[in-house]
Parts: C-alpha cells; structure tokens; sequence
C-alpha cells in the first residue's frame, strides 16, 4: 500500500471530510431492502468506477479520474492527498459435508441470519504528502496497487459448530495517481492543481466477459481528499471575481472538487463523483450510515423496522453494514426517530404587504430579502390549534400570492412583472440551461412555511405558456435566480 504518516493536524482535518467523503464511498452500496435478492441490490457500483483500460470500449465506462482547480498555497506549503476507492470482491457461501469437505450453496440458514453469496468492497486508500514546489514542471507520479487473493472464514451455529464457511475472492488491481500544479497567468499567487487517478491495470476481457468481473478489477466509488498544511482553496462554484476566468478554463473530468469542512475554511477539497456544493454535511439528526443517501432517513427506519423477521434475517446475511442498518432500525430510540421528523435550516427573511420591515437575524452566507420570516402555524400563539391548518392556504390570510411581492436589487417584484432567469445557483437541473438568460413573466410570488420565497413564472416565448397557466405547472426560482427585465415600467 502506498502510504505516508500524516502529521496529527491534517489527520483531524482530513478525518473532518471523511464524514462525507465515507457517505460517497458507500453510496448505494446496499439499498434498501437491503437483501442479496432484492432487484435493485443486483446492479451496483454505480459510481466513480474506473474499469480497467481494456473494459473501456466495451462498456462504455471510464478508466480515469481527472480533477483541476486552484489554490493559492504560501511559501513552504504541503498538500495532503488521500486517494479512496473500494475494491471489489466475490463472496461465496459453502456448507459443510459430512466427510468434511465443503460445497458452494446459493444460500447457508442460521439462528439469526441467512447468508448469500454477495459482491463486498474493501475500503482501500492512497495516501502522500508532497511539497506544492515540487509538483512544477512533470510533478509527481505515485504508481499502487492492490494484490488479489483468497480468503476463507469459518461459519459456527449457534452451539459453536462449523457449518459452513465463506470465501472471499478478490483480484489484482493497478493504478496510478498524478500530481502537477502550474502557476496562473498575470499577478497572482495562484497555481492550477491537476490531480488525475488512473486504473491501469492489465487485464484482457474474453467475449463472454461481463461487467461483474470487469468491477473485480476496478476502482469503485473512487474520490479523492486534498489539503493544504498553508495557503487556501479556491471555490470552483462560487471564485472571486478576479479568479472566474481561470476557474472556467479547468478541466473536471468525471469527478467535481468542492471545499470541504465548515463553512468559511478552504484548506480541504473532497473530489467526488456525486455532485455536491460547497462544504457538505451529514445532517446532524441522522442515527448512522444507511447507504442510501437518496432516500429520507425517517422513512428508511421506519421501513426497515417493518421488514419481516425473514427479510431481516436475509440483510444480515447479505452484509455487516447491511447487519448494522438492521440493528439500528431494531433499536432506534423514539426520541431519535422523532429527531428524524424534520428540522428547519437557514430561516430567511421575507416581505409581506402590510408587515412592517424589520431584520432578524439570519445564518452567515444566507441571501436576505425583506422583512422577518413567519412564524410556525402548527399551533396558535396560546397553544391552542387553529381552526384551519397550517397547511391550508387559508390559515394566513396575510399571504397573498397574486399581490405579494419581493425585492429584486432594489425593485418590487409580483404577479405580472417581467424579469430574465438567471440561474447561477443551483447548478443542479438540467432544465437551466436552457431557460438561462430567457425572458419571464412572474406568476405568482410563493412563501413557504420555513421563510423561504419562491417566484413561479411562465417563460415567455414558450407555446405552452398558456396551458402551463390554466393547469399551475410553473417553474420556480429564488429572488437571487432572477434579474428585472425592465427596472423602468411600472411595476
């Protein structure tokens, strides 16, 4: 294993980013209902896999990682690299013979479990520290690789007999990391990081070769962890003004790099190839690792805690981490699920017609418009249910979505004003690239019942404008997603 000891300051920061970088490395690894059997635990590893070079034509897949951004490191600085991936392997199932001897089986029962055969991953990491000066010109290129073997484990009922045993079955797997930096053009301390992670491993696939033995010669849920001991990240999302234009010219390949740790620090970068934003976090409410980040905690535990005894059984076969998430809906106190219920994050202030201006505080880095966010309407203000629901539209008569309004630079924004999308923000739908920079006519102005406004509108030019009107299908943006198209009409 190539491996070097990480000074106690860049353990605790890079250990800071693990708590992210471990929900990348074990997304969808087992989904629920997390058994073998289950049709969507039979097509896995479906992220930042890297084939090997020969695998490439054939499945259309990657055998490369390619990750570039800036820093601005000082004099003497260090960089910290964590290369993570797991490693594939094949797990099968044998029970015991009478003469002693064993024989593979599709299924092995005990008292508390029901064992399959099942693909696991081995957690594997690259890890070096180089000096910044020392990546100029060819940097530095660290080759590993990660022998294959096998492995058995005795399998004991319940008295202490052997009844079985299973067999592990991994193979060789060759890669290779590369680390350059260059410095930027005019008069800045700022160099481009290149990090890129290559599979090279050798290996020939036959024609009846399928992608499950390809993966046991690949690198799966490959991310990478950087961190600079002195100097600083800069944001690919969100750069200073002067930086924009060399941010646009870096090349992101299959991965995308975004500050890690909390907010406001820029020493740790986690590459991943799940598209996060800056300075991700595991929600604070959750219990542990579910492996299924898509999905909402609560109502994972629930379904998991009303699995039958024999679906649970079959999960604590299939794997230990499946095992635990088992055991963890099994034992979940209910003021821990209770937690899972829901949590209000970032309250922003709002304008209503009528309420008077007033600013309350909001959390650093949250966009402010207008005046102060309302107030919860699960109970009246003496404890006592109101008559309609908080969730009726009817339970505040103060909120107008015809009339209501928001600022936009200065600029009352409502129902009939025109205004270009600008969705710089998100980055996360597909649909803004192509409403970007289009004209749009507000609808209605939203506020939700955590403070957050929303503008619904109707693109312009759009032939079903009118049939999106009559049904309500609008498209939403944030007052910071929109500019006014005319700031001299009347609005």
């Amino acid at each position: 294993m190539t491996t070097t000891a990480f000074t106690s300051e860049t353990e605790t920061r890079l250990a800071v980013a693990r708590q992210v970088a471990d929900a990348v490395l074990f997304e969808g690894y087992v989904l629920y209902p997390y058994r073998a059997s289950a049709a969507k635990n039979r097509l896995r590893w479906q992220f930042g896999v890297l084939v090997p070079p020969s695998w490439t034509a054939a499945a259309d897949e990657h055998d490369f990682q390619h990750t570039e951004l800036l820093m601005e490191p000082r004099k003497g600085a260090n960089l910290a690299v964590e290369l993570r991936f797991l490693h594939a392997g094949r797990r099968t199932v044998q029970r015991t013979l009478p003469d002693g001897g064993f024989e593979t089986v599709p299924e092995l029962h005990l008292d508390d479990r029901i064992l399959v055969p099942w693909d696991e991953g081995h957690e594997e990491r690259v890890r070096l520290t180089v000096a910044v000066e020392e990546l100029a010109g060819g940097g530095a290129v660290v080759p590993f690789d990660r022998p294959g073997g096998e492995e058995t484990e005795p399998v004991t009922d319940a008295a202490g007999r052997t009844v079985g045993r299973l067999v592990r079955r991994r193979e060789e797997i060759r890669g290779r990391l590369r680390l350059s930096a260059s410095d930027l053009d005019g008069p800045y301390t700022t160099r481009r990081l290149s990090v890129v992670v290559e599979n090279t491993s050798d290996w020939t696939p036959d024609e009846d070769t399928g992608r499950d033995t390809a993966l046991g010669r690949s690198l799966v849920a490959t991310h990478t962890l950087l961190r600079l001991d002195t100097g600083r990240f800069l944001s690919l999302t969100d750069p200073p003004e002067w930086a924009r234009a060399a941010v646009a010219g870096c090349r992101n390949l299959h991965t995308w790099p975004v500050l890690a740790g909390e907010p406001g620090s820029a020493d740790l970068v986690l590459s991943s190839p799940i598209i996060l934003e800056d300075h991700p976090a595991i929600a604070p409410e959750s219990p542990g690792a579910l492996y299924d980040a898509t999905e909402i905690d609560e109502i994972l535990a629930l379904r998991t805690a009303a699995l039958t005894d024999e679906e649970k059984r079959e999960a604590r076969g299939t794997d230990d981490r499946a095992a635990a998430v088992i055991d963890l809906a099994d034992s979940m106190p209910a003021e821990v699920l209770e937690r899972l219920h829901g949590a209000v994050r970032g309250l922003r202030e709002v304008t209503t017609p009528g309420a008077p201006a007033l600013r309350t505080p909001a959390p650093d880095g949250v966009p402010v418009f207008g005046g102060p966010p309302p107030e919860p309407r699960s109970a009246g203000q003496d404890g006592v249910r109101p008559d309609t629901p908080w969730w009726d539209p009817g339970a505040d008569d103060s909120v107008d979505p015809a009339h209501d309004h928001v600022l936009v630079d200065g600029h009352p924004v409502r129902a009939g004003s025109r205004v270009v999308l600008r969705p710089r923000l998100r980055h996360s739908d597909a649909q803004d690239l192509f409403v970007s920079g289009r004209r749009a006519l507000v609808e209605a102005v939203l506020h939700d019942v955590d403070g957050g406004v929303h503008i619904a509108v109707t693109v312009e030019d759009d032939p079903g404008a009118d049939i999106r009107r009559e049904q309500g299908r609008y498209l939403y943006f944030q007052p910071d997603e929109v500019d006014v198209a005319d700031t001299g009409e009347d609005l």
